[in-house]
This record gives C-alpha cells, structure tokens and sequence, in this order.
C-alpha cells in the first residue's frame, strides 16, 4: 500500500478570467468552463467559446464544433482543444451541484488527459464554491483503470497530474478537497482489492507500512492476544479461518501543533476481508469482502492526518475472514465477549456485529468524546434506502442531527434511523446475555445497531451502515462502482468536532 499510488493532481490558482486568446494560449488541452446560475450572458468567457466554434463550424475543412454532452454540459474543440461548460447552482445541494460537475468532468476525463483547466465564472462566494466542488471531483476521479489488474504492460493512460483553476477569489485555497480526496482514493483502492490480495496478514503488513509512512502509532492485538484478554465474540468469527492472521489494529493519530481541549475520537472500522458467511453459507452473488468499513475509516485518518487536523484520532480496525470449516464458529453458540456480555450465536453470517463488539469494547476504555464505526453492516438497510444513501444511528439526538447535517455539507447523504430501547425485547436470549440477531432478519439495520450499543458504554457514538458503498454508475462526485462513501463525511464530522472544542 503505497501512498505514491494515491497522489492527488497539484494545483494551481489563477484570480482571473482568462480571454478567449489566453484560453487559446493555455498548456492545457482540455477545459472546464462552469458558469455559476444566474451570470450575466453578456460576461461569459463560455457564450466566446460557443461563438468562436460556430463560426469555425461554418467551415467544412475545420474539425471544430460543438454539440450537447451528458448532463446539460456542452462540448466544442477549438483549436485542438477539447472545451466543456456547465452550469453550477449553488442554490442546489452539495449532492447535486457535484453530480452535474461529475458528469461534465467525466466527457474530460475519457481523453485521459494529464492537466486540466477550470474555469469558473460567477459572484466570488459562488465562484469559490463552484471550483472547490470541481477540484475535489476532478481529484477523486484522477486515477484511471482504477483497482484494475491485467497482465498488459503498463498503461500509457496516466493519472491526472495538474489542475490550473481560474477565476477564484484570492482566498481560494483547495487542501481540503485535495486530502479528501486523497482519502476517499485510499478507501476506494482498498476495498477494490481481491481477497487473495487482502488476506489479513496482507492488510495488516500494509497498513503498518502507512503508519509509518504517515507517522501514526501503531498496535496490534492478534488472535492469540485476544483469546487470552477473552475477546470471544470477535475470535468465534475469526476462529474458522486456517490461518489465525486476525488482529485488531489500533492506530492513533494526534496533531502536530496541540490544543489544549483537543477532542479525542474513535473510528472503528469493520474489516472482514473475506466473507462466507460461514454455516450460513452465502451464495455466490453475496460472497465478497466485507472490509469497507476499515478503508473508511483508514481514508479518514488519512485525510486528518493530510490537514493536520486538531484532534486526536484513534483508528480501531476489526480485520478478519468468516470462514466455513471444522473449527467455524456455528448457530447455537454462546460466547463470551470482552466486557463478559455472552452472546448467543443465532446466524454465522451476521458475524459483522460479533467482530465490532469487542472491537467498540477496546475502543470504549479510552472514554473518547466521541465514537464512530462504519460498517457494511447489513443488507436490511439496502432494502430500506437502496445504494443511494446510507443510515446512521446515534445515542444522542444532537449527534443524529449533526450526522445528517455533515452528509448535506460533504454530498454523502445520510438518513437517520431510530434507536428506541424497546426493541431489545426481541434480543432477550434463554441462553444468553443477548441474541446476536433474529433469524426471521425483519429491521435487521436497527437490531444490529441496538446489539452495538450495548458495547460503546456512555459515550457518544454514531453507526454508520455503508449501504452506498457501491452504487452502480457512481454517486455524487465519484464515478465508480465503488464510491468510498463515508470520507467525506468523516471529514466534515471530525472539522465539527474541532470546531466545538475550540
């Protein structure tokens, strides 16, 4: 895991509005022109492009032209230049105003080009908008043939090396949107990863490889560790594997330049590499890795870690396989989890909840202020919101707004589901402390979240069920399959944060 292979475009700035000659004049053979909603005609550079290529047009020994692209966009050449204006809204969401970019840069991106010039056009507050939305959209889909592998030599398609942006205020800066960015890239890149290349040995060498690249301090508790601190929900998944390479892997992360209220946060991260389902067996339609939720949370760590945050930051990565074999864990179990809850085992393949029980265990002893595990925790909540959104729960309503409140902000949206006390009922065990889940999977989605609650202890804590972590034909500013939802979230939550502590 090279953080090489995750680089983001450079950047440079330009205040002004450059003429249709200086366009001309440009290194850049491809350009994006947005237009912020509502611009005087009369001053846009996009109405001279337009106008330069009809009449070029008129010529038939002239390849120039324009014609409609996708989304509302319009294309033209001039000059050997590939030219594509839109339209921003900042009246609209952050979901959409990325989405209607995203279409536009990907007309761009097809040419695999190596630089790319933006130019926006509106008020200074809109133009500012406008072109932070563009670069982190540009940035985050500036790695072609992403995640895959092929026996051909070397691509000649190379990544997106510079973005020249024009027309911004003299504020304009775009570090933010380039190291989240960079961390959505990392989480993306991770989870696109075949199982045989992502064994838990493999994740755990690479990810100490990135602590020490990145600085971060570094712990493993193994299998072996485990079973003697009496980590029984986490072990029965991770007993069936043949290999006993599973670990959970603590990393922490704290700012350069301290504060001192600086607010301590765990992100907890479900990673299971490899996901049979066990004696559950899943078919072959459902079997694949079920680790989103640590590349989450990594690419997070990795973009606060980028800004230099002021927070403190403890990464909490509950990696393993479930697998079928004489030594699987089966229905009918009862164990004992690391705070002595026993756990009646009711489904091997629900074993999601199992891992971050003991995982949110650990990272509840620290007391942080506040704690948040990603998981790609249940298929109830893709039938309830389909991969379009994700759900989240909380144990303190403030933080259930607040969670909604920073999908809006990032463009990863997030619905907030209940977490009434009452359903509990349904988890009463004879056997044990509780069920691990019901069988019949009715609100499965709030279930799982109420069995992880008993786990966090007093602090507060969010869940995040990743139901958008794959949404064919991309979402929002990212354009592929796998969309590294939760990122950008996690960055808008942990600035909160910083924020509140000030």
């Amino acid at each position: 895991m090279s953080t090489k292979n995750f680089l983001t475009p450079d950047v440079k700035i330009s205040h002004q509005v450059p003429s249709l000659s200086q366009l001309k004049k440009m290194s850049a053979r491809h350009v994006l022109i947005l237009l912020a909603k509502g611009l005087s005609k009369d001053k846009v550079l996009a109405n001279d492009v337009r106008e330069h290529a009809q009449t070029r047009d008129r010529s038939k020994r002239s390849p120039d032209g324009f014609h409609e692209g996708s989304a509302g966009a319009v294309m033209a050449t001039i000059e050997g230049k590939l030219v594509v204006w839109a339209e921003c809204d900042p009246g609209e969401s952050v979901f959409q105003q990325q989405t209607a970019i995203r279409k536009a840069v990907e007309i761009l991106l097809k040419e695999f080009p190596l630089e790319l010039a933006i130019v926006v056009q509106g008020d200074a507050i809109a133009a500012d908008e406008c072109a932070s939305h563009a670069v982190y959209v540009s940035a985050v889909n500036s790695h072609f043939n992403f995640g895959k592998q092929t026996h051909r030599k070397k691509s000649s398609h190379r990544s997106l090396q510079s973005l020249h942006v024009c027309g911004v205020s003299r504020s304009f800066r775009a570090p933010r949107q380039l190291a989240t960015a960079g961390g959505n890239l990392l989480a993306r890149s991770l989870t696109q990863r075949p199982p045989n290349d992502l064994t838990p040995k493999i994740y755990r060498s690479d990810i100490l490889r990135l602590a020490k690249t990145e600085g971060w301090k570094h712990r493993v508790f193994d299998f072996k560790a485990l079973k003697k601190m009496g980590a029984g929900a986490f072990c029965a998944v991770a007993q069936g594997s043949p290999h006993q390479d599973a670990a959970i892997v603590h990393l922490s992360y704290v700012a350069k330049r301290r504060r001192r209220a600086m607010p301590l946060i765990s992100l907890v991260g479900k990673g299971i590499c490899m996901d049979t389902g066990g004696h559950g067996l899943k078919t072959a339609k459902g079997m694949y890795e079920d680790m989103n939720g640590s590349a989450v949370a990594l690419g997070i760590l990795k973009a606060a870690s980028d800004l230099q945050l002021p927070v403190a930051i403890d990464a909490w990565l509950a990696i393993a396989q479930n697998h079928i074999g004489p030594d699987a864990y089966q229905p009918g179990d009862v164990v004992t989890a690391l705070d002595g809850t026993t756990i009646e085992v009711v489904h091997t393949d629900a074993e999601g909840r199992m891992a971050l029980a003991d995982t949110l265990t650990l990272a509840a002893r620290t007391r942080p202020d506040l704690m948040v595990d990603f998981a790609t925790l249940t298929g109830a909540m893709v039938y309830s919101l389909g991969t379009r959104m994700s759900g989240v729960f909380s144990n303190r309503a403030r933080l259930g707004e607040l969670a909604v409140d920073c999908g809006r902000e990032a463009g990863e949206r997030v619905t907030l589901f209940p977490l009434e006390a009452d359903y509990d009922s349904a988890l009463e065990s004879k056997l044990a402390d509780v069920k691990q889940c019901l069988i019949a999977g009715e609100a499965d989605a709030i279930y799982a979240a109420r069995f992880l609650s008993r786990f966090v202890g007093e602090n507060p804590w969010i869940h995040m069920d990743l139901s958008a972590h794959r949404n064919e034909g991309g979402l929002g500013a990212i354009s592929d399959d796998v969309t590294g939802f939760g990122v950008a979230w996690g960055v808008a939550m942990l600035e909160k944060q910083a924020i509140e502590s000030d």
